[in-house]
């Protein structure tokens, strides 16, 4: 779903791709989006964003967003103006401490900051604005979520025109300091590490975050309301801060106890990962969101995972995120099996890990789960469509094609691959493609059919993954104990975002 109706650019502008002394090109506007092949216009070119520096105020009672953020950029190119995603209402921008020019149209902030913008030059961009989120949708659709207590802003793959202007794809990633001023007694939390509270002479209080790694700007987040907030040290030395609603109710015990595991759990995967990819942990349980999802360093989950007790699979399947999806991002959002895949791949491991179904179980019993003419083997996860881009077979079919690398490429290379992915691709976006070259590289073997068949061809592979015999064949592989709650997990996860 794309997110706005961006602004078209005149034929005029667009002809400005004039040769000046017969070589070099005029200055132009910046394009309107980066190209992604399912959101073409999400994001914006002609820059790339190194810092954001959010400082807001927010009022629970009338939903009032405020404040300002400085962007830190550099132009990759001649600009004479850019845009920014946001839909929120703007005050004033300035532009290397001059003040801008600007329109707002469809999620569009346009900039026209009144001189040239010189390639290689640092921006300094600075946005003032106040408004109410709840109160803008697109396409129907507003990814701000009002709680009786507070706010929710998370979403995928679109949340940050809801509270802060951004170049939104997850090809221009950035570090982030985030502070938000709210009345003393009602919580705030976001990504990193945990920067404190001070208390402001208006009876309010400012809590501030700060992430030092890269990060995508759909995995920014802030939960806001009554929260109460643990923080403790994982057995890395790395500070861990996970918060719960105060309205989880029947839902509150059943969440600590999951949650509350996940230095256990990321100690576990980076055995199979390699090191932990950020400086802090955590995770944010609440009501009110309907899916979880992997905010860098700090997952959130809706209570509803908590339902039937404790739930270490939604945990395990966040965490693996931090190295599947948020460290080692997506180049478009067609790639998104790539983490989807990965982290319910991650589930089964831990399955295997907890006594309560092998790999092999887990993926013999989603096999057999669809029958041949299901539906579910329509979808392609390596070119899902973005009307499917969550579709379960995403999720489903995207773990199957990692079990399928496994059994094709053995498993001293496969547990290398595991290993190596992430590690060298750390902070970077990669591409179906480039994964599939890495995989042949590594294990010295041509992995094109295996790829072709799992990820592109429509209807029920004929061979399970890792297992002999035809779908027809087989004996059906009994339910393993773990997976009720994985299914459990999956509905939550697969199809709820917009």
């Amino acid at each position: 779903m794309s997110l706005r109706a961006k602004l078209t650019l005149g034929t005029a502008a667009a002809a400005s791709l004039l040769l000046l002394a017969g070589t070099a090109t005029a200055a132009q506007p910046g394009a309107p989006g980066i190209g992604d092949p399912y959101y073409p216009n999400a994001g914006n070119g002609g820059y790339e964003v190194s810092h954001y520096d959010i400082r807001l105020n927010y009022q629970p009672a009338s939903d009032n967003l405020s404040g300002t953020t400085t962007i830190l950029a550099k132009a990759t190119e001649d600009l004479t103006r850019f845009n920014l995603d946001f839909l929120l209402k703007v005050g004033s921008v300035r532009v290397n401490n001059k003040v801008a020019g600007f329109t707002q149209d469809g999620g569009e902030l346009v900039v026209d900051p009144r001189a040239t913008l010189r390639r290689g030059s640092h921006v300094t961009i600075v946005v003032t604005y106040s408004d109410v989120p709840s109160t803008h949708a697109v396409d129907g659709y507003t990814s701000w979520k009002r709680t009786p207590d507070g706010a929710l802003a998370i979403d995928q793959p679109d949340i940050a025109p809801w509270w802060f202007p951004s170049n939104n794809h997850p090809t221009d990633k950035a570090t982030f300091d985030v502070s938000v001023a709210v009345p003393t007694g009602v919580e705030v939390i976001s990504n990193g590490t945990f920067a404190g509270t001070a208390q402001q002479i208006n009876g309010w209080t400012r809590w501030r975050y700060r992430s030092l790694q890269p990060q995508a700007t759909y995995l920014a987040f802030v939960a806001i309301g009554q929260f109460e907030i643990r923080q403790s040290t994982a057995p890395n030395g790395q500070p861990v801060l996970n918060a719960y609603s105060e309205r989880l109710g029947a839902d509150y015990s059943a969440s600590v106890a999951s949650i509350e595991r996940t230095p256990e759990v990321t100690e576990y995967l980076e055995g199979h990962f390699g090191t932990y990819p950020f400086e802090a942990q955590g995770g944010v349980a609440t009501p009110g969101i309907g899916f979880a999802l992997e905010n860098q360093t700090r997952s959130t989950y809706d209570a509803a995972f908590f339902r039937r007790g404790a739930n270490t699979y939604v945990v395990a399947h966040e965490v693996a995120h931090q190295w599947f999806g948020d460290s080692v991002s997506v180049q478009g959002w067609k790639d998104i099996w790539l983490n989807e895949g990965f982290a319910s791949y991650a589930e089964w491991l831990w399955s295997e890990h907890v006594g309560e179904g092998t790999v092999q179980e887990n993926s013999d019993y989603v096999y057999d789960l669809y029958p041949a003419d299901s539906p579910f083997w329509q979808v392609l996860p390596g070119d899902p469509g973005a009307p499917n881009q969550f579709h379960s077979a995403v999720y489903d079919r995207g773990a199957m094609t990692v079990h399928a690398l496994r059994a094709a490429i053995g498993e001293e290379a496969f547990f290398e691959l595991l290993r190596k992915w992430p590690t060298e691709n750390r902070n970077g976006n990669v591409s179906t493609e480039e994964f599939i070259a890495f995989a042949e590289q590594l294990s010295g073997k041509q992995l094109d059919e295996l790829f072709q068949t799992w990820l592109f061809t429509p209807g029920k592979p004929a061979v399970a993954p890792g297992a002999e015999g035809s779908f027809s064949a087989r004996a059906a592989t009994p339910e393993p104990k773990a997976f009720k709650k994985i299914q459990e997990t999956r509905e939550l996860l697969a199809g709820h975002h917009h």
